[in-house]
């Protein structure tokens, strides 16, 4: 009894040990692999940064580029937007780096996405009367690229415009981009649509305009649900009504400028 006692004993401090052994082993591994990522990113870094350096006025200049390059940057884990509600450039605010933007090409860059999205919040207040705080991204491009009735054009992208937006998250400036369907929107009203108001926005996407009627034949909904939800929306705005029809039809001031309806 005693000698098999011992064996098992002998036995479990030899696994113990073993597994000591392993997790020693597998902790260096971890170390040195994490140590060689690191070292392989500093140098992908190192890569943008020159190729930043080189191609700056092309990143500057054209906007598919412009998308093209902050898409390699995240693909390596480098927000060019970081920081970008501080000033970069000497005499700025105290203290602030700046964004990678800023302390790559300048401030030009920087000062870039400052300008478009003071722009995107003018033109997001002055439509807000139109349509109840939502407005889509291609919409706002498009619109802000003319320059009417905010200054001259910018020639920008839906990514700028999208980066844009980003860029105002640490202001708490309630300006999102939400998707409604197959587009996304730029939401500048802090109130957040439920599943049946999306529904119906989505429904209008599709079809132009919705009714009462169309909401209960095709979704089942109670009057009462449809009639809640249409007037909702057309509190808010995000819907305008056609009186003359024969029965009152609903629209998206949004879905009636899409070359899509």
């Amino acid at each position: 009894m005693s000698s098999r006692r011992g064996v098992g004993l002998s036995a479990f401090q030899n696994r113990t040990a073993l597994s000591s052994q392993y997790a020693s082993h597998g902790a260096s591994l971890r170390s040195s692999h994490a140590s060689s990522l690191q070292n392989q990113l500093s140098v992908f870094q190192s890569l943008l940064h020159s190729f930043a350096l080189q191609h700056g006025d092309t990143i500057k200049s054209d906007p598919t580029f412009r998308a093209e390059f902050a898409r390699m940057c995240n693909a390596i884990g480098v927000d060019p937007l970081a920081g970008s509600n501080v000033r970069g450039k000497s005499g700025g605010k105290a203290g602030g780096k700046g964004s990678w933007w800023a302390q790559t090409l300048g401030g030009d860059v920087n000062d870039f996405y400052f300008e478009l999205a003071v722009r995107v919040v003018e033109l997001c207040r002055a439509t807000r009367g139109e349509n109840g705080g939502l407005i889509e991204v291609k919409e706002c491009r498009e619109r802000v690229g003319k320059g009417k009735g905010i200054g001259g054009g910018m020639d920008i992208s839906e990514d700028d415009v999208l980066r844009a937006v980003k860029s105002l998250a640490p202001l708490g400036s309630g300006f999102s981009v939400i998707d409604v369907g197959s587009k996304q929107m730029i939401r500048s009203i802090p109130k957040e649509l439920n599943t049946d108001q999306s529904t119906v926005l989505e429904a209008t996407q599709v079809l132009g305009f919705i009714t009462c009627t169309m909401l209960e034949d095709n979704l089942g909904w109670e009057h009462a649900r449809a009639e809640t939800v249409i007037q909702d929306l057309l509190a808010d705005s995000l819907v305008w009504v056609d009186a003359q029809a024969p029965e009152h039809e609903y629209w998206s001031p949004a879905s009636m400028g899409s070359d899509d309806v």
